[in-house]
């Protein structure tokens, strides 16, 4: 009796192993940064801005990453940059420089990762609560700019842009 409990025992193991689900994470499809960073694009140079967007994911992947005709040198860099902050830390990119600079004890966060760019144009991708991703923009005249380009490539996809 003991040998066959034994025997069934084993045989059933696997399944109930297999029956488990695995955990799942919300993230965010190609497709959904590629049309985050077309609009965002888009906005930028209908303004007469060639900027570059960054999409990056929540691990801090680059994703996507377009750069405008005649766009500087420079904007790639700083546009995967913000979007990698944002992805990071979970916020702005202008409202985290803004918290270094009214407590200058946090002046550290700046030298956390060498990836990270801390000016305005670098916003969280969210959905619900659910952090995805960062967009960055770099290019303008003013990181103003940057992230007004970077809420249009949200509304796009429908994300939070809070």
């Amino acid at each position: 009796m003991i040998r066959n409990i034994v025997f069934a025992a084993t045989l059933l193991a696997p399944l109930a192993a297999t029956a488990q689900e695995l955990p799942t994470a919300p993230y965010l499809p190609l497709e959904t940064a590629i049309k985050a960073a077309d609009a965002a694009l888009k906005a930028c140079v209908a303004g007469g801005n060639n900027v570059s967007v960054a999409i990056v994911a929540r691990d801090g992947s680059t994703k996507v990453l377009l750069k405008a005709d005649n766009s500087g040198p420079h904007t790639g860099s700083s546009a995967e940059g913000k979007a990698f902050t944002s992805a990071a830390l979970g916020r702005d990119t202008a409202g985290l420089a803004e918290f270094i600079a009214a407590k200058p004890a946090n002046n550290g966060l700046r030298d956390m990762d060498p990836r990270m760019v801390i000016q305005a144009g670098g916003l969280p991708i969210k959905f619900g609560k659910a952090l995805v991703g960062g967009i960055g923009v770099g290019g303008a005249p003013s990181g103003d700019i940057d992230a007004g380009c970077a809420v249009a490539g949200l509304k796009a996809i429908g994300a939070a842009t809070e």
